[in-house]
């Protein structure tokens, strides 16, 4: 006797074409991994030199000694202190230097801004957000603000200040420890500080090439001169 016919709802459904069938996943590029592989080092090793995050972390005894160093290298300081030497200064040719440290400040600020709104990396978790005086993109990490200004500052003051050799080692020591200082407190992230460096260091060639003077820019010295 011939079998029954099977009904539509059971016939065998077709095998899915190699069109529709889903395409593996792309593996990962070799420079992908070694990037996450370094955030990951990055992460790791700034928890580790965090040693003065808080009050209660191994050297938090040091905490309030690594506040002084960040107020030494924040920029509100470093404004003030440029603006009064202007407006002291009687010597044409200091104020020409402390107008190009002004400019160089503010450079700075305007630099650090636009990379840290770009790049968008947040502060280290173990960050104690304790911070002196700060605005709404001091809560990214990337890059180090202190560490571009020491760096930079440091260049500034050693090509245009006369100062004996225990100075200039000093000036050096002080631009170095304050980016220490940022990842033993747990504000940056190792990476963040290095960039910052370099970031700093190429930042003082932005000014030696836009250099004011009266020649470049009378109209601004003369309203200094008055």
């Amino acid at each position: 006797m011939p079998s029954p016919r099977s009904s539509p709802s059971r016939r065998a459904a077709p095998a899915p074409s190699p069109s529709r069938r889903a395409a593996p996943a792309p593996s990962p590029s070799c420079a992908a991994v070694a990037f996450r592989s370094l955030l990951a080092a990055d992460l790791r090793f700034s928890r580790q030199l965090g040693l003065c995050a808080g009050e209660r972390s191994a050297w938090g005894s040091a905490r309030p000694l690594l506040r002084l160093l960040e107020v030494s290298g924040h920029g509100v300081p470093w404004l003030a202190g440029t603006l009064y030497g202007l407006g002291r200064s009687e010597s044409p040719a200091g104020r020409e230097v402390l107008l190009n440290l002004l400019f160089a400040l503010v450079l700075d600020l305007v630099l650090v801004a636009m990379v840290k709104g770009l790049v968008r990396r947040r502060r280290p978790t173990h960050n104690k957000m304790d911070m002196f005086v700060t605005i709404s993109v001091d809560k990214y990490s990337f890059p180090s603000g202190h560490a571009t200004r020491a760096a930079m500052v440091c260049r500034f003051v050693l090509h245009h200040l006369v100062l004996a050799i225990p100075l200039r080692v000093l000036v050096v020591l002080w631009a170095v420890i304050v980016g220490i200082s940022r990842v033993m407190l747990g504000r940056h992230n190792v990476t963040d500080v290095a960039f910052g460096f370099i970031m700093g260091y190429m930042q003082y060639n932005v000014v030696k090439y836009f250099w004011l003077s009266p020649l470049s820019a009378p109209a601004l010295f003369a309203v200094w001169n008055q």
